[in-house]
């Protein structure tokens, strides 16, 4: 009987603690979102919006949601990667626009007191995230590997079957949106850009010509270390990004 009841306990607190990082993983999913469609507002190249999510997804790895205020690390994760990247970024700039963000139906900021303790609080939080992340915050990212994957890919295919299909713009769309989870931070760019090539082609049903007598698949020939579960895998984290979007508002 005590071993049932004990048994009963550890399953309860297994849905328990499953429940409470569904519940964080969507924070993220909205916090992250509010990252990329304020570097958008902002002029944020595609690298320096990549590095303020991997900066976020990061900072949160080594310390405790409910310890932050997530739209705070989101912002000076922003200010940050503009640092990194060289795409330097005014606070102000990015205190208006996400101040319109999150309260689009808002009047504009003025330059009161709650300002400037807005903006302290931005440049103290970006000290605390680059002590939490041991100064380390240059990233390799996938881009550079999907540019030349498409590229190598492009010159296999027939061409009028290249140019029918998006194949391309899904890869891109889907890399992007890859960075809703911490994906960057479970596996090698090398790895991710590949996945998200395949999943563009698999979605078009688009086959890479030979493959099938090749002496190796297509996507190992661009990563020798990658395999098909860990293609499968990112798929996976993929899809389940694309579930959670269904489910928020």
């Amino acid at each position: 009987m005590e071993s049932r009841q004990s048994e009963s306990g550890t399953e309860s607190e297994e849905i328990k603690k499953e429940g409470h990082l569904a519940s964080e993983a969507k924070v993220h999913f909205k916090v992250t979102r509010f990252i990329m469609e304020a570097g958008v507002k902002l002029g944020m190249q595609s690298i320096p919006i990549a590095t303020a999510c991997t900066i976020y997804h990061k900072f949160f790895c080594e310390t405790k949601l409910d310890a932050y205020d997530p739209y705070l690390i989101a912002m000076s994760a922003i200010y940050l990667a503009g640092k990194v990247e060289e795409q330097h970024l005014r606070t102000r700039d990015i205190i208006n626009v996400s101040h319109r963000y999150l309260n689009p139906k808002s009047e504009p900021l003025e330059l009161d007191s709650w300002f400037w303790e807005l903006r302290d609080s931005i440049v103290q939080c970006e000290l605390l995230m680059l002590r939490v992340l041991h100064f380390r915050v240059s990233f390799q990212h996938p881009h550079k590997y999907l540019l030349h994957y498409l590229i190598s890919l492009k010159n296999w295919m027939n061409r009028h079957s290249w140019e029918r299909t998006p194949v391309s713009l899904a890869a891109w769309a889907l890399l992007r949106d890859s960075y809703h989870g911490a994906l960057c931070l479970q596996y090698p760019a090398q790895h991710i850009a590949v996945a998200v090539l395949y999943l563009a082609l698999q979605c078009y049903g688009v086959e890479v010509p030979a493959d099938s007598e090749a002496e190796k698949p297509w996507w190992q020939v661009f990563s020798e270390d990658l395999t098909k579960p860990v293609i499968d895998n990112i798929v996976s984290d993929l899809i389940q990004i694309y579930t959670m979007d269904t489910e928020i508002p």
